[in-house]
């Protein structure tokens, strides 16, 4: 089976604990905004593929339970 080549932006709305979210997954990387906004959380591949990511979610989560 071939895969399709991903040369231009595909959006999907998402619900997530009833929340609705589009979530664009692009050639550069991709983003997720709550529906009708346009500010949202961004990932580059780069950065997904260097871990950049997961350590940008670790950060958050220290940071979260050192204000609780």
């Amino acid at each position: 089976m071939m895969a399709t080549k991903l040369d231009k932006a595909l959006k999907r709305e998402l619900n997530v604990n009833g929340e609705r979210y589009m979530l664009t997954i692009s050639p550069e990387g991709l983003k997720l905004v709550p529906k009708g906004k346009r500010k949202g959380c961004e990932l580059t591949w780069n950065d997904v593929i260097s871990g950049q990511a997961a350590l940008a979610v670790a950060l958050t989560d220290s940071l979260n339970q050192a204000r609780s």
